[in-house]
This record gives structure tokens, sequence and C-alpha cells, in this order.
């Protein structure tokens, strides 16, 4: 009984490493929304909590304001000066890289439909002075 209570915390040890080198690889990739990437890390960090890691929830909210794209780089400064960290929880995080995100998406959209109707506007005009 010894002996198989050992090899099992000897495989929760070699589990808990992994997932610990897991957690510090992570990075948010590029074109990831904000809200797959909470899933990815919040996945980890569960996995590691029920391997038994206490990991407190200002350790998460610090990796993930270190792990951004860097599209986010702006916004993090200024959740990180307008914010008490040590009072953050990860939902508000979450909520508020998620409102800038869409910020980030509809000056986007925005931006492509000025760029489109700026080079119909010149394809017409430059058709129209071939003909005279």
């Amino acid at each position: 009984m010894k002996k198989k209570y050992e090899g099992n915390t000897r495989v929760k040890r070699a589990q808990l490493q992994a997932l610990r080198k897991e957690f510090e690889m992570l990075q948010m990739k590029t074109g990831e929304s904000v809200n797959d990437y909470f899933a990815r890390i919040l996945t980890v960090t569960n996995k590691m909590r029920y391997h038994g890691e206490k990991m407190s929830e200002i350790v998460v909210i610090e990796k993930i304001l270190r792990s951004m794209t860097s599209k986010l780089d702006y916004v993090v400064c200024s959740i990180e000066e307008s914010n008490n960290i040590d009072e953050l929880s990860i939902d508000k995080l979450q909520s508020s890289l998620q409102v800038h995100e869409q910020r980030i998406i509809g000056h986007s959209v925005e931006e492509e439909a000025l760029k489109v109707s700026q080079e119909q506007f010149s394809l017409g005009r430059g058709r129209g002075c071939g003909g005279f």
C-alpha cells in the first residue's frame, strides 16, 4: 500500500511539473481571442490546482498580463496603472480585455470599409478621366 501511494505521489509530482512548464510557456497567440486565451490559461491553472498546486488569483492575473499579444500592450499598461492588481479579479480582467478587443475589432472593420470605399472612388474616377 505504501509503495502504491509513493508511486501515485511521484506521478502527481511529474504531472504537476509538466503543467508548471506549460503554464510558464503560455503566450497569447496572434489572432487568438481574449476568450480563447483565458480558456487555455484557466484550463492549465485548474489542472495545476487539481494536482495540489496552491496558486493564487494574483499569480494567474500577472501571468495573463505578461503574456498578452503586443496589440494589447497599451490596454495592459492602462489596466496596471488604473487598477490595484491585488484587488483585481480574473473575471473583471477578462471583461476589460474583451471590451478593448471589441473596440480594436470595430476600428479594424471601420478602417477596412473606409479603405474599400476610397479604392472604389479612385477606380471610378480613373475610368472617367480616360474617356476624354
